[in-house]
């Protein structure tokens, strides 16, 4: 919907609100979170881009339903339903792995046994801004830890594209900066891709994973506004090609995207398996005909182990 669409349709809810006696606050779902934070709304049957958010809306995702106040501008006051919380399990886990935590606390009058202890010469301790304390240990010289068990779990791998781009009629296509699919103007379907070198293969090398997801906003400006499928298959290049690029494994519609919207999709378990193995290399997409066409950023891969 154009700008001036969504402010005609927010002055005609607003009018309707002051005159029908009734709130000023109307429930409206989430088609997509944008890539600047806001939100893409279905608001009485059409759809509203770009909406900004009050801070009280927080966790925003596509499918919520929301409080919204009517205007020449709508925006979103906070979500309807249970508070899912600000943390989900995931970010918890990042959370802990990254804080520095006392793993356990004992005492005696000899030597700690164990290899990797470092003698402190003085301990200092300060009250921090919220009250809590902390505690430093002057030490003569600094001991690496040992290297990591192998009961450990690994930390999650983000791994960003090297390089990424689109072809057409058998080659590189000049005219499109990002990966694009399908075709607008009858020139000839686009297909697109990320390159990330070996760096998938190699972050899972040794390692048990358990899962890949994948991150995408589709562009704006490219393709209908509303909702589309990105049309995913896999290549085995290590960077872009001069001819036309292979494509294989798909088309598997994982994830859809309004315009302007991030979304994160998990990647089936048989690509996982090649993209942890090398056998695969990226991501690509192709889609035949302007129903779907768009252009696409992103395409960082987070892989979780186990």
């Amino acid at each position: 919907m154009s700008s001036e669409v969504a402010r005609q349709l927010g002055e005609d809810l607003a009018l309707a609100s002051a005159t029908g006696g009734g709130g000023t606050i109307v429930s409206a779902q989430v088609v997509d979170v944008t890539d600047t934070g806001t939100v893409n709304l279905m608001l009485g049957g059409a759809l509203i881009l770009d909406v900004q958010c009050a801070d009280s809306y927080r966790g925003r995702q596509a499918g919520d339903w929301v409080a919204v106040r009517p205007g020449a501008r709508p925006v979103v006051m906070w979500r309807l339903g249970e508070d899912p919380g600000a943390l989900d399990e995931d970010a918890v886990r990042e959370i802990a792995l990254d804080a520095q935590a006392v793993r356990a606390a004992t005492w005696g009058t000899g030597a700690p046994a164990g290899t990797g202890w470092m003698q402190a010469t003085a301990v200092f301790v300060r009250r921090a801004a919220d009250g809590k304390a902390e505690l430093y240990a002057q030490v003569g010289s600094v001991v690496e830890p040992p290297e990591e068990s192998t009961g450990a779990v690994p930390r999650p791998a983000t791994i960003s594209a090297t390089e990424s781009g689109s072809w057409r009629s058998g080659r590189p296509d000049d005219y499109a900066s990002y990966p694009m699919q399908g075709d607008w103007t009858g020139g000839g379907n686009r297909r697109g891709a990320w390159f990330y070198g070996t760096k998938v293969a190699d972050a899972c090398q040794g390692k048990t994973v358990a899962k890949m997801q994948v991150t995408f906003t589709r562009r704006r400006g490219s393709g209908a506004n509303a909702k589309r499928p990105l049309h995913l298959y896999l290549h085995t290049y290590t960077g872009p090609p001069s001819g036309q690029l292979g494509i294989s494994h798909g088309p598997e519609e994982l994830l859809s995207l309004s315009v302007g919207g991030t979304g994160t999709a998990t990647l089936p378990a048989t690509w996982r398996d090649r993209l942890a193995s090398g056998t695969s290399r990226g991501l690509a997409i192709y889609a035949n005909g302007s129903r779907d066409y768009m252009a696409v950023s992103g395409g960082t891969i987070k892989i979780t182990f186990s």
